[in-house]
């Protein structure tokens, strides 16, 4: 059994990136939210709990709080942000709205740290750190030294290191803090005294072992889109119950260029049961006239679930449906006091009634690059472990408005184009992600000598490493010129090329 840390989840944006940075580590650590029972957190016997960010201030009515009692377990606990503010507001402290001048900071701070505190031994006693507070602890509580301090605020970071309570009003989770990982880590080893038994090599074994006590002699239909997810929890559920296993393909007409049949072709070689079914005028007919993303979204959930209702009947008699569900998918389809981004086709995209006995989601729990690592340890080739994420709604969230099939097949042949450049130039590798998408924008432009009125097609590419920040992607000019030239020559309907540089937050990675 591996060494838990709990995350308990208050709302904030970054939450399931502090839950990233701890398993970095070499801690096997899960987000639960605030209302957790003080008696399941006791039986989980976890090293330590971190209290997260998030948007409420403490001392509202009906903001998120948690059981004194957390406090009495014996547990180092680290307060982050608004955790911090909730840590010094159950023990006795005063937080208060922050005036305009003082203790009001956002973004980059300059922190002066006290080194001879746990949580930064080692550290340098400077650094910046990134801010996002308005309320400011104007008493601590009993029993709590100040440890950091900024030009603003004197209380930047509060510690009672004899019962092991540490809260700091900054986030050291995100890559903006300077040494902020350095500070997990102590608070882990240092305070929590972990030994660091979390690793890929050990999740398989135990992932493993609990689908088959799960499924037992059960049979299996795994939603199988050739994707990372979907062929690493392939690969997974094929070591743990092999034929018991069937892989189905939906194929909704939704995909990229020849992707289906390098789908099937990729997965005829394993030695699983596969079925390719062919769904394109099915799932067009579905969402005819359709322009909210949502609504799309719960659509292709819900019609996907019905194909492989369908296909279960054909094999007979299948008890549980497989996806290869992701924790950015689960967050941001909202969990705990966590506010929905979107809902993934595969989360809350899901209708009410499913005809399984269960849903089987044995990568619910890992982050992208977890999974990664995962699928080389199952011995998955390079170039599927590495390939770049597609969503399972496919090329509905990637075309602005309502869909047809004459939309679907010019953004293919566009995307293509796309594709093909970046990768003759190299850039392929460089990039997390890379795509365009078909606006809804007709704008007017000139063609030998002629006007036309046809569609603006965005471009888009972030480099990233869990997918839950990412940046824009610094994309060389006459790269885009070649791309640009290529799909207005090449692909009727476009008559002009956009580049998209909004970084994610405040943008997602898809535009819907």
């Amino acid at each position: 059994m591996n060494e838990l840390v709990v995350v308990l989840d208050f709302g904030g944006q970054y939450n399931q990136l502090i839950a990233r940075r701890v398993r970095e580590c070499g801690v096997y650590c899960e987000v639960w939210p605030c209302s957790t029972p003080v008696e399941k957190l006791r039986q989980s016997r976890p090293i330590g709990i971190i209290f997260t960010g998030g948007p409420g201030s403490v001392y509202e009515a009906g903001a998120p709080t948690v059981s004194p009692e957390v406090f009495e377990l014996g547990v180092p606990i680290l307060g982050i942000c608004y955790g911090c503010q909730l840590m010094a507001h159950t023990l006795g402290g005063q937080v208060t709205p922050a005036q305009a001048d003082t203790a009001r900071e956002y973004g980059k701070t300059r922190t002066y740290y006290d080194t001879a505190c746990k949580l930064f031994r080692g550290l340098p006693e400077e650094g910046i750190s990134w801010m996002s507070h308005g309320d400011y602890m104007a008493r601590v509580p009993a029993g709590f030294a100040l440890t950091a301090h900024t030009d603003a605020c004197p209380n930047a970071a509060i510690a009672d290191e004899a019962r092991g309570f540490y809260g700091v009003q900054y986030h050291p989770e995100v890559s903006h803090t300077q040494h902020g990982v350095d500070m997990i880590r102590n608070f882990l080893y240092g305070i929590c005294r972990a030994k660091g038994d979390w690793s890929m090599g050990d999740y398989k074994h135990t992932a493993i072992r609990a689908i088959r006590e799960k499924v037992g002699d059960g049979k299996v239909l795994l939603a199988l889109s050739g994707g990372v997810d979907s062929s690493v929890a392939a690969a997974l559920l094929a070591e743990a119950v092999g034929s018991q296993l069937t892989c189905v393909f939906v194929d909704h007409g939704l995909m990229r260029k020849n992707e289906g049949d390098e789908v099937e072709a990729a997965f005829a070689k394993w030695d699983l049961h596969f079925v390719r079914v062919n769904a394109e005028t099915r799932f067009l007919l579905k969402l005819a006239g359709v322009t909210e993303p949502e609504h799309k979204r719960k659509i292709i959930g819900e019609e996907f679930i019905r194909v492989f209702e369908e296909e279960a009947k054909k094999i007979g008699a299948v008890d549980f449906l497989a996806q290869g569900t992701i924790y950015p998918d689960v967050i941001e389809s909202g969990a705990g006091e966590a506010a929905v981004i979107k809902s993934h086709h595969n989360v809350g995209g899901l209708p009410d009634y499913v005809d399984f006995q269960e849903i089987l989601e044995p990568l619910r729990l890992l982050f992208k690059d977890e999974v990664r690592q995962l699928g080389r340890e199952l011995g998955l080739p390079e170039y599927l472990v590495s390939r770049q994420p597609f969503p399972g709604p496919g090329l509905a969230i990637r075309i602005i408005g309502d869909i047809t099939k004459e939309k679907a097949d010019t953004l293919r042949e566009a995307d293509a184009i796309f594709r093909e450049e970046m990768a003759a130039a190299g850039e392929d590798k460089k990039l997390s992600q890379y795509f365009a998408v078909l606006t809804n924008l007709r704008s007017v432009g000139v063609m030998g000598d002629g006007r036309t009125y046809d569609y603006a097609l965005a471009l888009r590419a972030v480099v990233t490493d869990d997918f839950m920040t990412a940046d824009w992607a610094r994309i060389p000019h006459d790269l885009l010129d070649r791309v640009s030239v290529r799909i207005v020559n090449e692909v009727p309907g476009i008559n002009r090329i956009l580049y998209d540089i909004t970084s994610k937050p405040p943008a997602t990675v898809e535009f819907e």
